[in-house]
């Protein structure tokens, strides 16, 4: 599907209008790569693109979380979640709770997997990892998902569950609005699948919600973000589960599957191109080091900053595996797009970041080779792209404020990886993209794990 999105952009420029059946909710959208466009519909034109009047049933198991609001609404709960991710003490417990979990818990698992020769899903691994190093941001509750495996416990039906909604939330971009509709009044089909998935989801939330409020404790509660929010709540009115449920599932979506997809694809383009994975190593070797060259020094965000390669791989993987492929906006008024295209109101827009990785007019006619060395400068300094090019975080306004936690945490558990260990892809293993909201590996990412000889 992102493949023939891209055959079809650049075939007609980079801009393509569709006309549907009158029927269905796909009728009447334009779909665009071009950035100059994408530049005038996220920052230039802001006000005159919104979520549109159907954006809110799509993404209802959002409720009314930041990704569903818009106007004032929205300008509220940015500024209020802008102000609480910021904040210093949240940056230190984001740290050490990452690098915590490494030492304990993924490195551990993957030195266990590299003794018993066993073969890996590093896909569904790494996707525990971030569900565990989420929920411990979010609530300050590790529910050890890739320690403490279990088919039955609530925190394993909400990590497949998550799954089946960003299946869904796909599907009613794609087919007719009354049918979706309706099989959710019959409850059947993809409906069904979606309620219990719903259910789910919102079980664990409110289980972890009240888990805090009966341990609240002042203080003495753990540092974590429920806390700064039930903190600025007061004097404000209670908060209810429901918002609370609302945001914090919203902050699970941001932090859980997009930093799990991002980093699944970082390992697999790193371990098809045995350069680019020696030049990371080598430059953990060079400035990351103490003297005992067995061990890496605290990966904080000063030692991070110094490793220029391993940022640009991670960039090189964003642009071409993005893991949010496509976004859509709907137009207030009528508008001419710098392409010279005409938007009428109420018209679907729909840009594809994934296509935008994989265009000659944006990367040059390399852009679909793995190429990290494209983003670091002659002086040796990460060359800034402006943000409707490279636009794997969004751009404009509305651009991911979670940018900067997410690439702190990609860089800390990509060299801590790779520092200690060799991955392999296990040879005839098919690495796709999964045709979902969220850019996973359609049948994960199976591989050979081994201790690294420095």
């Amino acid at each position: 599907m992102h493949d023939f999105t891209t055959l079809l952009l650049n075939h007609y420029g980079g801009t393509f209008h569709f006309k549907g059946p009158w029927f269905t909710n796909i009728a009447n959208f334009t779909l665009t790569g071009d950035p100059m466009n994408v530049h005038h519909i996220l920052s230039k034109n802001f006000s005159n693109y919104g979520k549109g009047s159907d954006f809110h049933e799509i993404f209802d198991v959002l409720g009314v979380g930041i990704f569903n609001l818009d106007s004032n609404e929205w300008k509220q709960e940015r500024t209020l979640l802008h102000s609480l991710l910021r904040k210093k003490n949240f940056e230190i417990f984001n740290q050490q709770n990452i690098q915590k979990k490494l030492e304990h818990c993924l490195l551990p698992f993957l030195d266990q997997a590299s003794k018993g020769k066993q073969v890996v899903d590093l896909h569904n691994v790494i996707e525990r990892f971030t569900f565990d190093i989420t929920c411990t941001f979010i609530f300050g509750f590790d529910p050890n998902c890739l320690d403490k495996f279990d088919e039955l416990s609530d925190v394993n039906s909400c990590v497949k569950a998550i799954s089946v909604i960003e299946d869904m939330l796909l599907s009613r971009h794609c087919i007719p609005k009354y049918i979706w509709k309706l099989e959710k009044w019959l409850q059947i089909g993809q409906a069904r699948k979606n309620k219990v998935a719903q259910e789910n989801v919102y079980k664990f939330l409110y289980n972890c919600i009240s888990s805090y409020q009966d341990n609240e404790d002042g203080d003495e509660s753990p540092s974590c973000f429920l806390k700064e929010l039930m903190k600025e709540g007061l004097g404000k009115g209670e908060m209810t589960k429901e918002y609370i449920r609302d945001t914090t599932i919203n902050l699970l979506a941001a932090g859980n599957g997009t930093v799990s997809s991002g980093l699944s694809w970082f390992f697999w383009l790193v371990s098809t191109h045995p350069i680019a994975e020696a030049k990371i190593i080598q430059e953990i070797k060079d400035k990351c080091l103490t003297q005992d060259e067995n061990l890496i020094v605290d990966l904080n965000v000063q030692e991070l900053d110094k490793l220029v390669y391993l940022h640009a791989a991670i960039c090189e993987a964003l642009r071409l595996y993005p893991p949010v492929p496509f976004e859509h906006k709907c137009a207030v008024k009528s508008d001419i797009l710098p392409s010279g295209d005409h938007v009428t109101p109420n018209t679907k827009l729909i840009y594809s970041l994934y296509a935008m990785g994989r265009m000659k007019q944006i990367w040059g006619e390399d852009c679909l080779e793995f190429k990290p060395e494209r983003w670091i400068s002659d002086k040796g300094q990460i060359i800034q792209v402006p943000s409707y090019k490279f636009i794997a975080f969004n751009a404009g306004p509305r651009s991911c404020i979670g940018k900067d936690i997410t690439f702190v945490q990609m860089r800390m558990v990509a060299a801590s990886i790779l520092w200690k260990f060799h991955i392999q892809a296990v040879e005839g293993h098919s690495v796709i993209p999964r045709v979902s909201m969220v850019l996973r590996m359609k049948h994960g990412f199976k591989v050979n794990v081994s201790k690294r000889c420095i």
